[in-house]
């Protein structure tokens, strides 16, 4: 019987961990090495080792409807897009709100987790910590780790030949901190994430030139939507979820990549994705700008350095090179965590559900938010955080282990179906599919057709509008009283910010709102004959 819980990391999973474990009726113990909560989030002018590192210009790339957790809106007052700092202040108001603080154990350090001597039978962990020079022994009856996928970087030196002679500066990525002491210099960022296309943006009016090589190209959205909303609220829905697994494959590409090129062409500007979704989009208004400017010039794939340049796949060259940056990425690692328990494969999947490992004895430990959903990783961090809580309670059994690896076997041919590749995709979802997967094991999935006919204004938000989080609260375990109308305010949130002069709302006519909604709704009805025929 699982009652002791350690949570391993305070940002907003390990936050979200130690609510979810409260509300099962568990006893969490949160372990935060750092002097503060917030994770990732915390930007810091020193890098710490082993912790999560950020630059100071880094703003959220999903809007702040759709980053808010199920049961604790962000404030109206909040911009749609949050800078680092106040998405950090929701993690504090967060906390206080629900009386987390009592539960976290700062500046201590997990040095070690191991599984008990009768783990067969009782699944407990043996878990160490460390704070300053004491050190403690504690058994849990289960783990949950949230500890986050930046904190272990990739340096490929060895991919690229000549890099160890290079005479200029080398860095990662999670190194780089602010434009400053690169006036007048040229520098290389390779890896077009977006670390990477931040990095470039945030340098390239202080250097001398950047130069930004990918050689996959990626798809590039901006930030505003159409009429200047937040572009994730039209793009992150139920229905547009519920069109591309309905119809053909071709057609939902042709789809995605009509989107990606209305806002501009990314063959002309050079970034044009070999795969369209074999790697994850990524937000950034400002790129293509730059690049008009010439402030920074695209490169494809390096294949060599000498002490000065740069070498490209394409036969040209950078000399007098000053700075490399290396936005490569982060590696999955737990070297707190005895190595028997989980083995990393970067190109297969090994975790059910992404929580779950599937040779484990005991379902007792749970990996919460090692996953890359085209999405806000918190929203799924939360619902992880309630499926693994309940699951711990035995309030939800495993199917068998055989059961686990085809289900692990189906998740790889989605990924090569949809991604076109199995390299380095483990962590890929689609987000709303995976959301309400999760909800449908506990109960909390919405019922879209009953509530088209009880509630009929409430499922039309729910099947064409932004795929919220609050939806989770209407019904089942942990409903929330107030999810009802925090769903159907969230319009009032996201235009409260932009209205800063005082001018009055304007309302449109009923006519404009009927106009509005019936392409959608002719869309629907064609959806739903489709898949009646399909049938």
């Amino acid at each position: 019987m699982v009652k002791t819980v350690a949570v391993i990391g305070a940002g907003i999973s390990g936050l979200a961990a130690v609510k979810s474990c409260l509300e099962e009726g568990l006893e969490p113990t949160c372990y935060e090495k750092r002097d503060d909560i917030g994770g990732v989030w915390r930007f810091t002018d020193n890098v710490e080792d082993g912790s999560p590192s950020i630059y100071k210009s880094l703003v959220s790339n999903s809007s702040k409807e759709l980053m808010s957790l199920s049961d604790f809106p962000m404030p109206e007052n909040f911009p749609n897009y949050l800078p680092n700092a106040k998405y950090l202040e929701y993690c504090k108001l967060y906390a206080e709100n629900f009386q987390l603080m009592k539960h976290i154990k700062l500046k201590t350090t997990v040095c070690n987790v191991q599984r008990h001597s009768d783990f067969s039978l009782t699944g407990k962990w043996v878990v160490v910590t460390k704070n300053g020079e004491e050190k403690n022994t504690t058994v849990f009856d289960a783990v949950m780790i949230c500890t986050g996928q930046y904190t272990q970087p990739v340096l490929p030196l060895d991919s690229f030949p000549g890099i160890k002679n290079f005479k200029g500066e080398i860095l990662h990525s999670r190194d780089y901190k602010k434009p400053v002491g690169y006036d007048g210099k040229k520098v290389l960022i390779i890896g077009m994430g977006n670390s990477g296309v931040d990095i470039s943006t945030d340098l390239c009016t202080k250097a001398s030139q950047v130069y930004l090589s990918t050689r996959r190209g990626v798809c590039v959205f901006r930030r505003l939507g159409p009429d200047g909303l937040p572009v994730d609220l039209s793009f992150t829905t139920r229905f547009r979820s519920l069109v591309q697994k309905t119809v053909p494959t071709a057609v939902s590409r042709m789809m995605i990549n009509q989107s990606m090129n209305e806002q501009f062409n990314h063959g002309l500007y050079n970034i044009q994705p070999e795969c369209l979704l074999s790697k994850e989009p990524l937000i950034n208004e400002e790129l293509p700008s730059r690049i008009l400017a010439g402030l920074i010039i695209m490169k494809p794939g390096v294949t060599r350095f000498t002490e000065t340049s740069a070498h490209f796949s394409d036969g040209t060259s950078v000399d007098d090179l000053d700075v490399v940056i290396l936005a490569t990425g982060y590696h999955v690692k737990f070297p707190f965590l005895e190595e028997s328990v989980i083995n990393v494969d970067n190109n297969k999947g090994f975790l059910y559900k992404k929580i779950f490992p599937v040779n484990l004895q005991q379902p007792t430990i749970a990996f919460i938010c090692f996953i890359q959903p085209i999405g806000p990783l918190m929203v799924i961090a939360e619902l992880q955080c309630r499926w693994a809580t309940r699951l711990f309670k035995g309030l939800l059994k495993l199917p068998s282990t055989k059961e686990m690896k085809d289900h692990l076997d189906e998740d790889e041919m989605f990924r090569l179906h949809w991604f076109e590749t199995a390299h380095q995709n483990w962590r890929r979802v689609d987000y709303v599919q995976y959301l309400d997967n999760l909800a449908s094991d506990i109960n909390v999935k919405p019922n879209i057709l009953k509530l088209m006919l009880t509630d009929p204004v409430l499922g039309f938000k729910l099947l064409f509008g932004p795929n919220i989080a609050y939806q989770y609260r209407l019904s089942g375990p942990g409903k929330w009283a107030g999810a009802r109308k925090t769903i159907m305010t969230q319009w009032d949130r996201m235009e409260k910010p932009l209205r800063t002069r005082g001018m009055k709302k304007s309302s449109p006519s009923p006519i404009a709102v009927f106009a509005s909604l019936l392409p959608w709704f002719l869309c629907f009805v064609v959806l739903c004959a489709a898949i009646l025929i399909k049938g």
